[in-house]
């Protein structure tokens, strides 16, 4: 399996163990997930999805959709129905859901702590089911992730310097790769200030998780 057909596994394995989930609802929270500039396509979920059904990682069922208020007095004349070939009708969904065998996948997926967790493909995967992994695998993942990045930082800070001297610099150039910087450099304290927080710096007692700001300035537990 590719890398990243493994992080699209890792993600929807994370989101059957909240919760079973139909397809649409499930592509929904991969966007989120797999965050912005990764939009999943349908030929993307369903071949991933069929292939985990075979290794018996997930199970699906169909379920009645909830019905429109506006629609619900026909609705009650008659049950939602399949055509004579056994499709599923509009009216019914397939629901996704993890068997003990998609856990024990999902805790092997996230006890993996090296360099291949770091990467950009995988770190926010990973980061999102955080509270499923214990606190030593989520710091080895969070420092390994701030030592690639430190390393990134100094190649482009390099780079910049020397671009910078040369006669023929293209300047919008300059200014992207500056942008580059400023957001490792952003994402590098950010990194810092939840390694300290799982170390237990400014931990409250009887808190299970690190406090850390969300984008909005408000605590998160994690």
């Amino acid at each position: 399996m590719t890398r990243r057909g493994e992080t699209l596994e890792l993600a929807v394995l994370g989101l059957l163990h909240e919760n079973p989930m139909h397809g649409y609802e499930l592509r929904k929270q991969l966007n989120l997930v797999l965050g912005r500039g990764r939009v999943l396509s349908y030929g993307s979920l369903y071949p991933a999805l069929k292939k985990m059904l075979r290794a018996g990682f997930i199970t699906e069922h169909v379920a009645a959709a909830p019905v429109p208020a506006k629609r619900a007095t026909r609705a009650r004349s008659g049950a939602a129905k399949t055509t004579t070939t056994g499709a599923v009708s509009r009216r019914q969904r397939i629901v996704y859901e993890l068997t003990p065998a998609g856990d024990e996948r999902f805790a092997k997926l996230m006890s993996e702590a090296g360099p291949a967790a770091w990467e950009d493909d995988d770190f926010g995967v990973r980061f999102a089911f955080f509270g499923r992994t214990d606190r030593e695998i989520r710091l080895r993942i969070l420092e390994g992730r701030r030592a690639r990045l430190e390393e990134r930082l100094a190649h482009v800070r390099r780079d910049l310097l020397a671009s910078e001297g040369a006669p023929t610099t293209n300047s919008y150039a300059v200014e992207l790769a500056r942008h580059g910087l400023e957001s490792v450099e952003r994402e590098v304290s950010w990194l810092s200030d939840l390694i300290a927080a799982e170390r237990g710096e400014g931990r409250h007692e009887g808190q299970d998780g690190p406090t850390v700001t969300g984008r909005l300035g408000k605590p998160e537990t994690t």
